[in-house]
């Protein structure tokens, strides 16, 4: 366990050598900005979302929306898919240190990593063992998709055309895509999918959007053709 720089806390993954949050921008703090707010706002006028947390890790996307929603009194009713592939992951969370925000949110946190369910009037979250890529082939009418995977360094698998392209066809008209990865590969990849590409900055670090349709209301238009064609060896990642 790693504290990170606003309180919270996060683990280190030894399979991908990586830790599951920026531990300089704070694991609460990188749900809400990279993720969760820009979502929101942009979705500010629809009553009920469905959402897709790529991937649920330790849930702090998924514990964040909660959080966010009932701390702003928002009136948003909220159905969440989320895909994890470790188990043992899922078990060890039962024991971890959640940050203070979420103590109105530790009876859905018990219930959902006990049940890999939760449901309430408002909300409801699925919590899926398996492999995300067979996962978002089942799904439909997606509003919202968190893409927060390890980075395509090391799980080349969750950045690729052929996932985007599932993640496309998985989504509503009006979906909006977040992730913290402004690289150009991961970009190409997004637009190959079919997607429109922006750029953000919530806070202090860039972020990516996604659409389905273009868009004006938020970030910045990134013409991918033309990045492409100032950078031949600028290449899409493709599977294996």
């Amino acid at each position: 366990m790693v504290t990170t720089i606003d309180g919270s806390n996060t683990l280190f993954s030894k399979e991908y050598n990586q830790h599951y949050h920026n531990v300089n921008d704070g694991a609460i703090n990188e749900a809400l900005s990279k993720h969760v707010i820009p979502a929101l706002k942009f979705h500010k006028g629809k009553s009920h979302l469905r959402i897709l947390d790529i991937c649920f890790g330790l849930g702090y996307n998924t514990f964040s929306t909660l959080y966010y929603i009932l701390e702003h009194n928002l009136s948003h009713s909220v159905e969440i898919f989320t895909p994890e592939l470790d188990p043992n992951l899922i078990e060890s969370l039962k024991k971890f240190t959640y940050p203070k925000e979420f103590v109105i949110l530790q009876p859905i946190i018990k219930e959902l990593l006990t049940n890999k369910t939760y449901k309430s009037d408002r909300f409801c979250i699925h919590l899926y063992i398996g492999n995300a890529r067979d996962y978002v082939k089942t799904l439909k009418n997606i509003d919202i998709v968190y893409q927060d995977a390890f980075s395509s360094e090391v799980n080349q698998e969750l950045w690729t055309v052929q996932y985007f392209t599932d993640i496309f066809n998985a989504c509503s008209q009006n979906c909006i895509l977040t992730t913290y990865s402004v690289a150009t590969p991961v970009r190409l990849s997004l637009y190959k999918a079919g997607f429109f590409i922006y750029e953000y900055i919530p806070t202090k670090r860039k972020i990516t959007l996604a659409f389905k349709a273009s868009s004006s209301s938020m970030g910045e238009y990134i013409d991918m053709e033309l990045k492409q064609q100032r950078n031949k060896k600028a290449k899409a990642l493709l599977d294996e």
